[in-house]
């Protein structure tokens, strides 16, 4: 019996075979696709920054645009100024601007809070949210030296530091913010508002309010 011995075709290669796009896509010309990338490639590409995710730009936005804030008690004075601005960091893909109040039952914490909120909208961050942390407690020991300088420039005596260490019923020593004279006496435990008492210079016999050591 003959053997038939069939010739087998063996097709040539196809110009640029192996040479994938790099898309995971046939080429044109019947190219195979190219191996998916690694789970490495793929946890890199997730990790990469989305569309809306906060960055180091935004969290600086939101700090400028709360810091800018002004108390409104003491207009001349900004939530930096005041110390009460405690941070802005990102949780997740949202901004928190954290906040802690002069006092626990201070009637401006509420307008403070929603001044804030109003500002972070209108720099573009309508998904930042306030937040109160009540731990530290503030102290007038936070007020930045702009703050009291700020404070002696609109006629209130600024608080004296070290306030934390300061007794309870310990003598103050208040300056008068007018003529700068020590000798002063104290008319009233309460100002124009509870954070403030009011003073009276002995030299110049100008009334003054005095923000209170907290």
């Amino acid at each position: 019996m003959r053997t038939q011995t069939q010739a087998m075709s063996v097709p040539s290669p196809l110009v640029g075979e192996g040479q994938g796009g790099g898309d995971g896509r046939t080429s044109s010309v019947g190219l195979p696709p190219t191996p998916a990338p690694s789970p490495r490639q793929a946890e890199g590409a997730s990790s990469a920054r989305r569309e809306g995710e906060p960055c180091d730009a935004e969290l600086e936005r939101a700090h400028a645009a709360a810091a800018a804030v002004a108390d409104p008690e003491i207009p001349v004075l900004t939530l930096e100024d005041l110390g009460v601005l405690r941070g802005v960091e990102r949780r997740g893909e949202q901004i928190v601007v954290k906040l802690t109040p002069t006092y626990t039952g201070c009637p401006a914490t509420l307008a403070i809070q929603l001044a804030v909120e109003a500002a972070l909208a209108e720099a573009g961050l309508t998904d930042a949210r306030v937040e109160t942390v009540l731990s530290p407690p503030w102290s007038t020991d936070d007020i930045t030296e702009e703050g009291r300088r700020k404070l002696k420039e609109f006629g209130i005596a600024p608080p004296e530091p070290g306030s934390r260490a300061r007794g309870l019923f310990a003598r103050e020593t208040v300056t008068c913010p007018r003529c700068g004279s020590t000798a002063t006496t104290r008319i009233s435990e309460f100002g124009s508002t509870p954070c403030k008492a009011l003073w009276r210079c002995d030299s110049c016999a100008e009334p003054f309010d005095y923000f209170k050591c907290l």
